[in-house]
């Protein structure tokens, strides 16, 4: 026993001190939606990159026919933001009037608001370490 301790220590002293591994964390987001029908389809983002026009970290699709919690896990800590909206129809996109305007119910996380377009990653973005919660209503 003596022996692996002075071993590590050994190891130690030639090394540096051992850095933690970063814990995994996880994002568990539930909606608000006032709805039992269709389908939440959520996306999850890493960046301010993606979030404006790149791929998603992660997807989901929730039922809305009961509660509708959104898991991702296994993620670094860092910052993260969520576009989601309410696929009332089942098409697997979210539908829009001639003029181009969301005609289903949609929602950002931290429950931001856009002007004129999508709300902007500076008002989305939420910090995850560890377990991370987020409650958004669906409007």
């Amino acid at each position: 026993m003596l022996s692996i301790a002075a071993a590590l220590l050994l190891l130690t002293a030639q090394t540096g001190p051992v850095a933690p591994r970063d814990a995994e964390s996880s994002v568990v987001i539930t909606f608000e939606t006032g709805a039992s029908t269709g389908s939440v389809m959520v996306v999850l983002y890493d960046s301010e990159a993606a979030y404006e026009d790149g791929p998603p970290v992660a997807q989901a699709v929730v039922p809305a026919s009961g509660p509708v919690v959104a898991r991702f896990g296994n993620l670094p800590a860092g910052e993260y933001a969520v576009k989601a909206f309410h696929d009332i129809d089942g098409d697997g996109r979210m539908n829009k009037n001639p003029f181009g305007m969301p005609v289903e119910p949609y929602a950002f996380s931290n429950n931001a608001v856009g002007n004129m377009g999508p709300a902007r990653w500076a008002a989305a973005r939420f910090p995850v370490s560890g377990e991370t919660a987020q409650t958004i209503s669906i409007r």
